[in-house]
């Protein structure tokens, strides 16, 4: 890894800028991605526990297709969206109060990125200092408004290349915008100034072209850092100069969830590249098969006869979305052009198929938990590391002393930060998909699925369901909590819940 430092950028600069930023960020706000410093919580709130179409609903405001997730600065609401009928891409600023739309801007016309089925051109959230909201939209780079609308600042960036599109939001970084720039070339962090997006330091990996979590800081030593996780690795960069200050390798692959971090310990969570091992079912009996899809009766299966039902890979999402059938992978293993099998055949193919699945390091799943502070290869400082109840998407929640996590299929678990050891692993209630991040306030926890159904769960170390919400229109992105309100991004809306007051 190598890194740039602006020359005009001391580290006097930097610390002045990081001190500020802590002491003026008012809790109450929603910055980022999941919040402050994109972990979830607002504890001093008091958002409802009931609520629904028909219930502590303050409004519902239309808006274009995203998969964003709200940011909150005093009485604006910002979030991304994708006119799909006029191919653009939008910034939209809300009335907190209200659910007006005050503003929408597009972003200078470019290249619409491609994406995963289950996502959007507009997967990532703004992120705000409280004087400008910053948009990252990887086919075009960063944009700079005011809160009025007005351009303060743009920054072109070359442009991503992700699989299945990017998704790593702008983070705030006392008084620095830091973001991922997944190019083919130099991939790399990129830290800019807040006030007029000159660079700060630019901090290069061949790791950071794939991934899709969001960074996260805290403090060692004296000194801030960033947390960076990325396919098969996380690294930890110094705030000041973007230097890697330590790793760890050899970690599961998929990289789509934000740490959870404290002063001690950073809470990571990794799958395989077709997400948890019990998404791979067994393939069937060749002869129960043979008798329902042989169609022209030669006594061998071929691919094309499978039909696409017949899955080999199942992340029981609602739309069946990232799931992959039995013929599809045959077709694409190590003999493509195998075009159909008799039962020795059969056999054989699908069960090496299977076990590399199993065994193979690329379906590799693990939450788990390392000590900060360290220096180079931090292998040494693994914590703890657990192989169940890992999700793919969401990311962990770190809330009075427990870890959460929720997986598709509305499995929800709950460990101890110190071990690892799960206090409990529990349906939910609401099947489905799970995108949304867990989110938390008031000794409660918030998790969405795909369906539309919204639970909350009482924090603590026995399970206990206490209120379910049907919005009946999917959601994918991460909820928001500012001011005792909920704040919830659907397919076709923006929702807002609270307690009326007088």
């Amino acid at each position: 890894m190598t890194n740039s430092l602006t020359p005009v950028c001391s580290r006097y600069f930097i610390c002045s800028l990081l001190v500020a930023a802590a002491q003026a960020t008012p809790s109450a706000n929603w910055p980022q991605f999941r919040g402050s410093n994109s972990q979830g919580v607002a504890d001093a709130e008091k958002p409802p526990v009931e609520f629904g179409p028909n219930k502590a609903l303050l409004w519902k405001t239309r808006l274009p297709p995203g998969v964003s997730s709200p940011c909150i600065w005093g009485d604006r609401i910002f979030v991304t969206a994708f006119d799909q009928e006029g191919k653009k891409l939008e910034t939209i600023c809300l009335d907190r109060k209200t659910g007006t739309i005050v503003w929408r801007k597009a972003a200078p016309p470019h290249e619409i990125e491609k994406v995963h089925e289950v996502s959007s051109p507009a997967n990532t959230s703004p992120a705000t200092d409280g004087h400008r909201v910053f948009v990252h939209f990887p086919a075009c780079g960063l944009v700079a408004y005011s809160f009025d609308g007005k351009v303060a600042w743009s920054k072109p960036l070359p442009a991503a290349r992700v699989d299945f599109g990017s998704g790593a939001s702008p983070a705030i970084v006392g008084g620095m915008l830091l973001l991922r720039v997944p190019v083919e070339k130099e991939p790399h962090m990129l830290a800019v100034r807040c006030e007029d997006g000159a660079t700060v330091w630019k901090a290069f990996d061949e790791r950071f072209r794939d991934g899709w979590a969001s960074p996260v800081a805290w403090t060692e030593r004296g000194r801030p850092v960033v947390g960076v996780r990325s396919f098969g690795q996380f690294n930890v960069l110094d705030a000041q100069t973007g230097t890697n200050v330590w790793w760890l390798s050899g970690i599961p692959m998929s990289s789509c969830t934000t740490p959870a971090v404290s002063d001690a310990v950073v809470f990571l969570t990794g799958t395989g590249v077709f997400g948890n091992k019990e998404n791979v079912l067994k393939p069937p009996d060749f002869d129960g098969l043979l008798a329902k899809y042989d169609a022209n009766k030669d006594g061998r299966l071929g691919t094309d006869e499978l039909p696409d039902s017949l899955l080999f890979v199942n992340r029981g999402t609602s739309s069946g979305a990232g799931s992959h059938s039995l013929s599809e992978l045959l077709r694409g293993g190590p003999n493509p052009n195998h075009k159909s099998y008799d039962k020795a055949e059969w056999i054989k193919a699908t069960g090496e198929l299977y076990q590399d699945f199993i065994t193979g390091d690329f379906m590799r799943t693990a939450a788990f938990a390392v000590r900060t502070g360290g220096q180079g290869d931090a292998t040494n400082r693994l914590v703890w590391s657990e192989p169940k109840g890992v999700p793919e998407v969401p990311s962990p929640l770190l809330y009075r002393d427990r870890v959460y996590y929720i997986k598709n299929g509305g499995i929800f678990t709950c460990r101890d930060p110190q071990t690892g050891k799960s206090l409990y692993d529990e349906r939910v209630g609401a099947e489905g998909g799970y995108f949304a991040s867990p989110v938390a306030a008031d000794g409660r926890v918030y998790v969405a699925s795909d369906r539309g159904v919204i639970t909350v769960l009482r924090a603590g170390d026995e399970f206990s369901v206490l209120s379910r919400a049907e919005l009946k229109e999917t959601i994918m992105a991460t909820p928001a909590i500012v001011d005792d309100k909920l704040y919830v991004r659907s397919a076709g809306h923006l929702w807002a819940f609270g307690h009326e007051r007088p």
